[in-house]
């Protein structure tokens, strides 16, 4: 059975509008740091990003940021990741995300966390990965894009038969016990092994 050791968290350089943004990426990343989960993310020290890895890193959890170099003064590559790797590009970046996390989670953001969430999405309906990816639906922030993907499958774009996989949570206390629920059956190998190497060079 598989465990999660680590989690990729997407989400906004920004604070966002609305305060429970900011209160959830802190409370995730302390959740993390409390049930020894690795945090993988951008590597930057702003907005959502920054909060959650200072949070996990505040209450001795393990911090791990991947950031293109031409981010680091942009997003101001955090000090206290326990390991901060420098990219090329952005392409180097996503694949390392990619290699090194069991889970996906999408907090509140802008342009690029959508982009990064919908890649993942596109990978595993693609039948690339098994590997689960959740929105934390803080303040009901994705509800816009929850309701645009019934309407897809709706209108004949997305087969029922094969719906997005989509996991949602509603709070940060829920992260983890969904996502262990949807790891437990993928094989190990599948997660960590010549399958995800495979993926990720492809990707």
């Amino acid at each position: 059975m598989s465990k999660i050791k680590s989690v990729c968290v997407y989400c906004g350089a920004a604070n966002g509008s609305d305060p429970v943004f900011l209160d959830t990426a802190r409370e995730l990343g302390r959740l993390f740091a409390e049930e020894g989960v690795r945090l993988i993310y951008g590597g930057g020290g702003v907005g959502l990003m920054g909060a959650a890895a200072r949070a996990c890193a505040e209450a001795g959890g393990r911090v791990t940021g991947i950031i293109p170099d031409f981010l680091i003064g942009k997003e101001q590559a955090f000090e206290h990741a326990h390991e901060l790797i420098v990219t090329k590009d952005m392409h180097e970046r996503k694949r390392l995300m990619f290699e090194r996390a069991d889970a996906f989670v999408a907090l509140p953001g802008g342009i690029g966390t959508l982009e990064e969430l919908v890649e993942q999405l596109t990978w595993v309906q693609l039948n690339r990965h098994r590997k689960p990816v959740m929105v934390l639906n803080a303040g009901g922030f994705w509800d816009p894009l929850l309701a645009l993907l019934d309407h897809m499958q709706l209108s004949g774009f997305v087969n029922s038969a094969r719906p997005v996989n989509l996991l949602v949570a509603s709070s940060a206390r829920a992260v983890l016990p969904r996502l262990r629920a949807a790891i437990a059956p993928v094989p190990e190998g599948e997660l960590h092994g010549e399958r995800e190497i495979e993926v990720a060079e492809r990707m």
